[in-house]
């Protein structure tokens, strides 16, 4: 029996070279010192892409990737399907997870000195896969489609546009159309089941292959200077002197961490839960509450503290520049010392490099201008604000009030703080300067002029213009002379014929102010 069951193994083994494979992966030598509680972020991702590689399969069997129906069957799993809910749990904290672990994974490469000589090709793999996983963060997102994903992909595809000569092209080929729908969920359904996973798993298998050929990068010694003629002959050296199999000699310390990261994640799956679904998407309520995930909140932070006009510079410019700095790093910096402690410009940079994103995401939980401003949309108008308004200006009120525009603005003593007080805004800017906001949007305002009305972006107009004090002279062209309005609308559009006056409110009688 024993020589027949040795007889089928060695039969597998001629033709599967299993052993062989074993030894070149999991039992290919290490540097001893590389048993390190700092070398387990990697193991860690890969256990964060693992899990949402089975969950997203679990929830693939239930969501429907459809405008109509995506937004049903994510409350069927949180409410029907058995542990639906704590699927979706696993599957949103693990891809937050999966971001910290390779943000840590890329900074103690960068610290230890790993991307120098001969680890290029493997540093700039590993930033590839940083971005790849940003990318399969956000259109994760995007799959809940409620208001934050909604308005996500609007913000984005506004950003995208932006690109000169193809952004147009390009926001067409992102959201299928000229319109968020269920053509853009499909194409971010197809986006984050199969083409980033994909790409991701083969650039995995380029990465893991290149870990292996050169090596995993030893712990740098204080003064040991890495050199292209000479650092080949080292490595070989101390893994010759030091070196032991990555299983079972080196694989505790992942193990634990693993564990842990694991006991973590189910922790928050069962005590916290998923995300959402929000508020439903919905084109024609415009929610300017909507914020990103964790990953991204430091984004909006940062759009909405830096000063109007800078969104090229922080969309456009920052991040070529900081992608063109990761990738040649290893070219410029490809020599030299390795060892963090002898190294304090790199040291300086992480620090500041986590302060600033620390420090902006918290802001964007907690400060006066952040997404969380739903109560002043409850909130009525002071009553001065809509005495003595015109029917249409009064019409404006109502949408003004209706479309939450109090959640990023103050008027009178409530309002959000991400935008400017709009209390005089009637004496700053004219009424085709407020119609173009409104519809083009600019600074930290996305654009509304595809989820308004014409007839409410008119009144809204009409009625942000008398926002002045009665002894100040409303804003004007100064080529053009002032002349009376009263109707309060907007100047260069058509009047509106017979405009009914907006609920509860009765037509007064039709008195010129200005004679």
């Amino acid at each position: 029996m024993m020589n027949a069951l040795r007889n089928v193994a060695n039969w597998f083994e001629r033709r599967l070279h299993l052993v062989k494979l074993w030894e070149q992966t999991a039992g290919h030598p290490v540097p001893k010192s590389t048993g390190s509680w700092f070398y387990t972020f990697g193991s860690m991702t890969t256990l964060c892409l693992t899990l949402q590689l089975i969950t997203g399969i679990l929830l693939a069997f239930v969501y429907v990737p459809s405008a109509a129906e995506s937004y049903p069957t994510l409350e069927t799993l949180n409410y029907v399907t058995p542990l639906g809910w704590f699927m979706r749990g696993m599957h949103y904290w693990g891809s937050n997870m999966m971001v910290i672990m390779m943000a840590l994974h890329m900074t103690q490469v960068f610290l230890w000195g790993a991307y120098k000589y001969p680890r290029e090709l493997t540093w700039i793999s590993g930033c590839i896969l940083l971005l790849i996983t940003l990318g399969m963060a956000f259109t994760g997102q995007v799959m809940r489609w409620d208001a934050d994903a909604y308005w996500g992909v609007g913000i984005g595809a506004a950003i995208l546009g932006r690109i000169p000569i193809i952004g147009g092209d390009l926001v067409s080929l992102l959201l299928g159309g000229p319109i968020i729908g269920s053509e853009t969920l499909s194409r971010f359904f197809a986006l984050h089941v199969f083409i980033i996973p994909g790409t991701l798993l083969a650039l995995l298998a380029v990465h893991l292959r290149l870990v292996l050929g050169k090596g995993i990068n030893e712990v740098p010694d204080p003064g040991v200077q890495v050199r292209k003629a000479t650092y080949d002959k080292f490595y070989h050296r101390v893994l010759h002197d030091q070196g032991a199999p990555f299983v079972p000699d080196v694989v505790s310390k992942d193990l634990v961490a693993n564990g842990l990261l694991l006991i973590a994640i189910v922790c928050l799956a069962l005590f916290v839960g998923p995300k959402g679904p929000a508020i439903p998407a919905q084109p024609n309520l415009v929610i300017s509450e909507a914020k990103p995930d964790y990953p991204f909140l430091w984004l909006l932070s940062a759009a909405a503290l830096l000063p109007n006009g800078s969104e090229y510079v922080l969309f456009f410019v920052m991040p070529v520049i900081g992608v063109g700095i990761l990738i040649l790093l290893p070219f410029v910096c490809g020599e030299g010392e390795k060892n963090w402690r002898r190294r304090p410009v790199s040291i300086m940079a992480v620090i500041l490099v986590y302060l600033t994103i620390g420090m902006l995401t918290y802001a964007g939980l907690t400060g006066p201008w952040s997404p969380h401003m739903e109560a002043w949309s409850n909130n009525l108008l002071p009553a001065n604000l809509i005495k003595d308004r015109t029917p249409v200006e009064l019409a404006g009120a109502v949408v003004f009030q209706n479309k939450q525009c109090r959640n990023c603005h103050t008027v009178g003593e409530d309002g959000g703080q991400r935008g400017p007080n709009l209390t005089a805004i009637g004496t700053r800017m004219t009424q085709p300067q407020l119609v173009r906001q409104v519809i083009q949007g600019g600074g930290n305002m996305p654009a509304y002029g595809n989820t308004l009305s014409q007839e409410e972006i008119r009144c809204l107009v009409a009625y942000l213009s008398s926002l002045h004090a009665a002894n100040e002279i409303p804003a004007r062209d100064p080529e053009i002379p002032p002349k009376a309005n009263r109707a309060g609308e907007p100047a260069g559009l058509p009047p509106v014929k017979n405009a009914p006056p907006p609920p509860g409110v009765q037509q007064p009688p039709q008195v010129d102010h200005h004679d």
